[in-house]
């Protein structure tokens, strides 16, 4: 199976209008947070579905030094992964997702779900947690929302889309369910996987 984008160049930094986050006059604040474009084929025979994850492998493991003007997330920090997309049911007659079709903008609280687009289903992202207890910003986060790193973190973050091609219509899950248990439950039903890559960072020294 094979995963493509005419968003930007598989591998390359992903530009600011499809991240949550971005630089400004100001330091850092949203962006136009646009989900990406994807297209696949050479899809496996006896697909019923496809599901996507799309996750951040490169986030610190603990915020201590996260968001501090000044000093930088170590670069030997261990991390973990945080998800940004996370959407199963998406029929197997599908082959392109279109730029902006599932996100436009940052929704504080953020955005309805699970019910979305093609009947399929989105999971939440991790700012649900991330936002956890904020007054103005807490709530269920579904769908995409973009890259948005610590504006000092040492290194460049890595955001991985993956498609499975799944031998079932329906995804395992239920409710609001999370990437992490979306791996879980499909990992028996996946016939193929293909991967589409970017990097972003918000760090000056690194932007170059």
């Amino acid at each position: 199976m094979r995963l493509v984008s005419n968003s930007w160049v598989d591998g390359d930094r992903i530009p600011a209008r499809f991240a949550a986050g971005r630089r400004d006059g100001q330091g850092v604040g949203f962006s136009d947070n646009l989900s990406p474009h994807l297209a696949w084929s050479e899809i496996p025979q006896g697909t019923q579905s496809f599901a996507l994850i799309c996750h951040d492998f490169d986030v610190p493991s603990r915020g201590d030094d996260v968001n501090k003007a000044d000093r930088e997330v170590p670069e030997d920090l261990p991390r973990v992964d945080f998800f940004h997309w996370v959407m199963v049911d998406l029929p197997a007659t599908l082959r392109s997702l279109a730029e902006g079709e599932f996100s436009r903008g940052f929704t504080a609280r953020g955005k309805s779900g699970p019910a979305t687009l093609h009947g399929a289903r989105h999971g939440l992202n991790d700012y649900t947690g991330w936002f956890a207890g904020d007054k103005d910003m807490g709530g269920q986060y579904f769908g995409y929302d973009g890259p948005f790193p610590p504006f000092n973190d040492s290194l460049v973050h890595h955001y991985v889309f993956t498609l499975y091609a799944l031998n079932v219509a329906r995804a395992p899950v239920e409710g609001a369910f999370t990437g992490a248990q979306v791996r879980q439950a499909i990992y028996p039903h996946v016939l193929a996987e293909a991967t589409y890559s970017g990097t972003y960072t918000l760090n000056p020294r690194l932007i170059g």
